[in-house]
């Protein structure tokens, strides 16, 4: 059992950066997968990154370049860094748990657990 808590959502402005923090408890965080996914009003969730536990990344391919995704296992904490962000990235974003890898790691129900999600809103 994993437990996940986000933090770091707020308002910011047209190009300014964010980064996201998703606290781990439970389970043994290092051997997980680790993602982030984003849910816009009234739109599906959509995968935004993840990342092994070796630290391999991938990256949605319109999100690349403007969002970092890190981890660090002493923390129990992954993290989303988010720059030059735009309205459009304005949703609830959500931290997921995987306990094995899965070639379809950008699909939510591939992941074992969620936390609550935090507010992203851009501001044009």
């Amino acid at each position: 059992q994993v437990q996940l808590v986000e933090s770091g959502g707020g308002l910011v402005q047209d190009g300014d950066s964010l980064r996201l923090s998703c606290a781990a408890s439970g389970d043994t965080f290092s051997s997980y997968i680790m993602a982030w996914f984003r849910q816009a009003p009234e739109k599906d969730r959509k995968f935004v990154a993840a990342i092994s536990s070796g630290r391999s990344t991938n990256y949605a391919d319109s999100l690349k370049g403007r969002f970092t995704i890190s981890r660090d296992n002493a923390k129990n904490t992954v993290y989303l860094q988010m720059n030059s962000l735009k309205p459009e990235d304005t949703a609830v974003y959500y931290c997921a748990a995987a306990r094995y890898y899965s070639s379809t790691y950008y699909r939510s129900d591939e992941y074992d657990y969620w936390g609550q999600g935090t507010q992203v809103t851009v501001s044009s």
